[in-house]
């Protein structure tokens, strides 16, 4: 697994020990109690600062009564910190509105503290302009909190430019969840009609802002940030910050780290990550679950996490049951699951019900669903509709499926579509889809594509003993790829090229190939070298397989041979086996052969 086994072994993430952290927190313990000693003395002597700041301890720990009256008094002096920690006081008993006028008193006094509580509380009363201009005077005073607060009421009133300011300042000064806000505004911001040196510029800006806040413990910023760095392929940092996303109980990033485990060969890493993250409800890490039971053969626990799938909203888990159910024989309950995915919406889960029914016989039924998932983007079905209007003969209804299909990338649609031009007479388009198709792995279009540029070849001048090979033409590449695929026809092509090069070596090996494969033209090609070659016997196996598969010509070739031989019978019998194969002048010369050797026969 290589380096991904380090994100289980580092002690970034390990906790510190038991024994730690009581001397951390018995020494904490110690140094409030003196602070305590010390401020209550300060307090003894009329310090105003130091009234404050005891009652701020003491709220901090709870005790309300005893911090009153020690911020009431602070107040009384003039201390507007005291006055906005009576306020929090307050608010936290219950007493909003007496909450606010202490509030109000220490905003005034220039608290920025004090300004955005003020400002909080005037929101939750649905007093927006008062709570607008209390959180600007928060804000302006730089105080973070505040600019995050009117940053969002700024925000969900659709005021962007003003939302994505105080964002911006907000982040700036540390804010985490306002550097992930900002994040994702740019993010949805950075669409695809962005390209170059803007896009980058954006893109980085982005990863920057998820950085800050995924460094600060936002765990849906780590997340974002994973995804990131794993599209652009650095997956040891992308998996570092998913496991960290996913130890805070993030499940999203604990699926995707699944996928990045699994993907790296370490398969029982992924399954733990991902039972985690289904257990806290995340649908695809279900499904990604019963997907691995169902290739372990364990097929009632994958029918069990596909319905966990589907419990969690994911309608994969029903379209996957519909496969598991379709691979198992179970016909209806496939039909019946596919269904359910279908009427969700899931393009392939509707592809996949069409499917079911034509192959039923229900031609009706699966059209308008593979009409819907064509509609919804599924490639596959458009193609499938080529098919289905083509069986009709609706030519024209299935050329403009298929041409669908093929701007999605469709290899085999490209293919229809090529066929159709070239039957059309549109050489130029023709080649344009065959190209398109060939280069997506289709054997038959590489051929059809070397046809048509094979017709367009200058005829080649007749090669000689000791002249240098030509070299091979980009129709005769075409052919070898369509022949390495195993097209019989292209390798029974490649062979006649190499021939007429005088590449007897390479012919044969071509003609074999073919030949074995079962095309009767590869095996009488390669009978007729191995007998120029001299090799008749072998030849004539040859020819007898090309003739017992229907080639009229390795018939009369075999009756020739036999008449050469003195096997007049045979000859006959051939001879008669290539009159019935044809062509017309291959019929016609064998029943001039088959009279001859009658006439021989009865003399």
């Amino acid at each position: 697994m290589g380096d991904m086994a380090n994100l289980f072994g580092t002690g970034r993430f390990a906790p510190p020990s038991g024994q730690e952290e009581a001397t951390d927190e018995a020494q904490e313990a110690a140094d409030e109690a003196a602070e305590e000693v010390r401020l209550r003395l300060a307090v003894d002597g009329g310090d105003v600062e130091a009234m404050s700041m005891l009652g701020a301890m003491l709220l901090r720990r709870g005790d309300f009564d005893g911090a009153e009256s020690q911020l009431r008094a602070a107040t009384a002096a003039g201390d507007r910190a005291a006055a906005n920690n009576l306020g929090v006081l307050l608010h936290q008993r219950g007493y909003a509105d007496e909450a606010a006028g202490w509030w109000r008193i220490a905003a005034v006094a220039g608290s920025a503290a004090a300004a955005h509580a003020l400002g909080r509380h005037f929101r939750e009363r649905g007093d927006e302009p008062a709570a607008e201009y209390w959180l600007c005077q928060s804000a302006e005073q730089g105080h973070v909190l505040g600019a995050y607060a009117l940053a969002d009421l700024l925000e969900h009133r659709g005021d962007d430019a003003g939302a994505g300011r105080w964002m911006r300042a907000a982040a700036e000064r540390g804010h985490r969840e306002a550097a992930y806000r900002l994040a994702r505004t740019l993010d949805r911001g950075a669409g695809p009609d962005r390209a170059g040196d803007d896009a980058a510029a954006a893109g980085e800006e982005v990863e920057q802002w998820y950085r800050q806040a995924a460094a600060r413990g936002h765990r849906r910023a780590a997340l974002h940030l994973g995804t990131i760095l794993e599209k652009r392929g650095e997956l040891k940092e992308a998996g570092r910050w998913y496991l960290t996303s996913a130890k805070e109980g993030e499940a999203r990033a604990a699926c995707a780290l699944g996928f990045l485990l699994r993907d790296a060969g370490d398969t029982e890493s992924a399954a733990v990550w991902w039972l985690r993250a289904a257990q806290d409800g995340d649908g695809n890490a279900a499904n990604a679950l019963g997907a691995l039971h169902a290739e372990r053969g364990e097929t009632q626990t994958a029918e069990r996490w596909y319905r966990a799938a589907m419990d969690a909203g994911d309608d994969n888990g029903a379209y996957n049951l519909g496969l598991l159910c379709a691979e198992q024989g179970r016909t209806a309950q496939a039909e019946q699951w596919y269904r359910r995915a279908a009427y969700a919406g899931h393009r392939e889960a509707s592809n996949a019900l069409a499917i079911l029914l034509l192959r039923g016989g229900d031609e009706t039924g699966a059209e308008p669903w593979f009409s819907k998932a064509a509609e919804a983007g599924s490639v596959d079905a458009a193609f499938n509709l080529g098919i289905l209007h083509a069986g009709r003969g609706a030519e024209r209804t299935a050329l403009r499926w298929y041409e669908r299909a093929a701007a999605a990338g469709h290899t085999e649609a490209a293919l229809q579509v090529g066929m159709a031009r070239l039957r059309a007479g549109d050489e130029r388009e023709a080649e344009r889809f065959l190209r398109c198709a060939a280069g997506g792995g289709s054997a038959e279009a590489a051929y059809r594509l070397a046809t048509v540029l094979d017709a367009r070849r200058p005829p080649a001048p007749a090669h000689e003993l000791g002249e240098q090979a030509q070299e091979k033409s980009e129709c005769e590449e075409w052919y070898e790829r369509a022949a390495s695929q195993g097209h019989r026809r292209a390798q029974v092509r490649v062979g006649m090229l190499a021939a007429a090069r005088g590449d007897v070596v390479e012919a044969a090996r071509w003609y074999r190939e073919a030949a074995e494969a079962g095309s009767r033209n590869g095996a009488f090609n390669l009978g007729l070298l191995l007998a120029r070659e001299g090799s008749e016997p072998e030849a004539v196996v040859w020819w007898r397989r090309a003739a017992d598969a229907g080639h009229g010509r390795a018939a009369l070739r075999l009756a020739l041979v036999c008449a050469r031989r003195g096997e007049l019978a045979e000859g006959q019998r051939w001879a008669d086996r290539a009159v019935s194969l044809g062509p017309a002048e291959v019929g016609e010369r064998a029943a001039r052969l088959r009279d001859a050797l009658r006439q021989e026969l009865s003399a």
